[in-house]
């Protein structure tokens, strides 16, 4: 379905991972090469920017008034920005959040405003603040444009909000080939709810934060053999680009040298051949063969769970590492996707592996999680 809300180019510019000058200081953004990277993607023709008032701890909105916002005509470019209200101690707190980033982006308006994180137990501090009735308090007064939110949770979650708040304009979702058919992250299946209730998709983590252009040889040579001129990274992008029902596909992007390959990958976008996608399905079949828990997210093993772990979600991420061969990536997602439900809070009471289907030893596994990512 169309959308006439968003701009006509597809290539979207995410700020969350953008270059520093120190790389142990995430607020010392390297300015002259971040306006490099914007000329080179505004030349090209792509106009959205995505950030958010905690990227770079706020950084990433005053380097994009720098970078972006006093160089070019305010018409010339949108700007998506997000409230994480579900982690600020109050209301006040939570709706503090746009004016600010309306400072910090030295703007007087913001083009597509979203709830950031929506779902499981956040959702409740968007409800307990006000946040819905809010954004569309702001954008009547226009000082938002649309109004969105990004979720990170299942089908079912994706469409209990979308049915309690048919006013939001689109949704963000963590899209890519690996999570397509990931019975944890279910990219397919949150696809089909957003164009069930009518709502365009802004893609994210197309590329699993970077993971998917970094592959273990036994899956890149596969992608290589099928097509040596398109890069790991190109075959991320187009899976996104060309799916129905997607407006916008963000890339994260930390040089020069990404923003002029991710550029120059849009410029010649087509979608798969037969052959390219029979190669991805194999390299998405290689990179499972590579698993290391048979986890189905049943989600039997959480249903009698008396600490709450995050059972289902520590498997996956057991086995995206076993995958991707990257631990301190891995690492960075537990902190958060398992931050109410860690492994170090089981109490081997065994209620798990007496309901698992697959047999899993589950209480080794989550000692392992602990002992890596804890």
């Amino acid at each position: 379905m169309a959308s006439n809300i968003f701009p006509s180019s597809k290539m979207g510019f995410g700020c969350m991972r953008l270059p520093q000058t120190d790389p142990d200081d995430v607020t010392k953004i390297d300015i002259d090469q971040l306006k490099d990277m914007v000329d080179v993607f505004m030349e090209a023709g792509n106009t959205y920017f995505d950030t958010a008032y905690v990227y770079h701890n706020g950084a990433s909105e005053t380097a994009l008034r720098e970078a972006l916002v006093k160089r070019y005509p305010r018409e010339s470019f949108t700007i998506a920005t997000k409230c994480l209200a579900w982690a600020l101690p109050s209301a006040e707190e939570a709706k503090a959040c746009l004016p600010t980033s309306l400072e910090r982006l030295g703007v007087d308006y913001i083009d597509y405003y979203l709830i950031h994180n929506a779902g499981g137990p956040r959702t409740a501090k968007f409800d307990e603040y006000g946040m819905w009735d809010y954004v569309q308090q702001k954008k009547a007064e226009g000082v938002i444009k649309h109004v969105g939110f990004s979720m990170h949770d299942d089908p079912e979650t994706l469409d209990a909000l979308l049915t309690a708040h048919p006013e939001m304009e689109f949704v963000q979702l963590q899209v890519n080939y690996l999570d397509w058919d990931d019975p944890v992250t279910q990219s397919r299946k949150l696809m089909e709810v957003a164009a069930k209730h009518g709502k365009p998709v802004i893609v994210m983590e197309p590329a699993r934060g970077g993971r998917l252009c970094d592959l273990p040889e036994e899956a890149a040579s596969v992608l290589r053999e099928a097509n040596p001129a398109c890069s790991q990274a190109e075959w991320a992008y187009r899976f996104c680009w060309n799916l129905p029902n997607v407006e916008m596909v963000l890339s994260g992007m930390s040089s020069i040298e990404q923003a002029r390959e991710n550029v120059a990958a849009y410029a010649r976008n087509t979608p798969f051949t037969s052959a390219e996608r029979a190669a991805l399905d194999q390299a998405v079949s290689v990179l499972r063969d590579m698993q290391a828990v048979p986890c189905t997210n049943c989600r039997y093993c959480v249903k009698g769970c008396p600490q709450q772990v995050k059972i289902p979600e520590i498997m996956g991420l057991l086995n995206l590492e076993a995958m991707t061969k990257n631990h301190d990536f891995v690492k960075g997602l537990y902190s958060w996707q398992a931050a109410d439900g860690r492994a170090s809070t089981c109490i081997q009471c065994g209620a798990c592996e007496d309901m698992c289907p697959q047999k899993i030893n589950i209480i080794e596994q989550l000692e392992a999680a602990a002992e890596a990512y804890e």
